[in-house]
């Protein structure tokens, strides 16, 4: 929780800077949402997991530092987690099942954008996320019959706090509404007391962006 302020803190701090340096060119918001596809890494128990599909929505204020430089924080919800799925045959009948590790941060990326030109920029920046909500989602199936349920998990057993750096690019196909790609590697391990090897968010973010003007 104090890293999540922390974070929190120099989001704010970002946002007064900028907005002393940027008396003659406006700041803009606007909303963004899309897909993600997550990952978790160096898990001793998930040598056989796979990314798992989720989405991420939310707001950001962009910024401009200066002609080509901008700064862009955001508030968004991030749907992150792994995916594993098993085929077996039985006595001539087919089994899938399916289980995801299902885990929703609060997300607080400040992205440092480049705009090469006035539509496409490059970016890269911190993440700082805030973990509300863990839970295992299990589906087998057999042949044409389909089970499947949620089962919470307990948020103790993870950290509240999820520290990652991200990288993306992204274009405006007019003032309003662009496209956006990004991926962020976890830095910090999700779990408390782990005795192995840490455990890694790692999510490929792509989506749209629109900006009010």
């Amino acid at each position: 929780m104090k890293k999540l302020i922390l974070g929190l803190a120099v989001t704010a701090g970002t946002l007064a800077f900028a907005q002393q340096k940027t008396s003659s060119s406006p700041v803009s918001f606007g909303v963004k949402g899309g897909m993600n596809v997550s990952s978790l890494s160096n898990g001793a128990d998930l040598s056989d997991s796979k990314s798992k599909i989720g989405f991420n929505a939310g707001v950001f204020a962009n910024i401009p530092l200066a002609s080509s430089f901008s700064v862009q924080p955001e508030v968004i919800y991030n749907d992150l987690g792994s995916k594993v799925t098993r085929e077996y045959s039985v006595l001539g009948n087919t089994y899938k099942d399916e289980y995801s590790r299902n885990l929703g941060y609060v997300a607080v990326p400040v992205m440092f954008q480049y705009n090469a030109t006035p539509d496409f920029f490059f970016e890269a920046g911190p993440e700082f996320g805030f973990l509300v909500s863990a839970n295992d989602k299990f589906k087998s199936s057999t042949n044409s019959n389909t089970n499947s349920h949620v089962a919470s998990l307990n948020k103790d057993d993870f950290k509240t706090f999820n520290f990652g750096i991200g990288l993306g690019a992204g274009y405006y196909f007019t003032q309003n509404l662009g496209i956006t790609a990004r991926y962020t590697a976890g830095l910090t391990d999700i779990y408390k007391n782990n005795s192995g090897d840490a455990v890694k968010n790692n999510v490929f973010q792509v989506g749209l962006a629109y900006k009010f003007k």
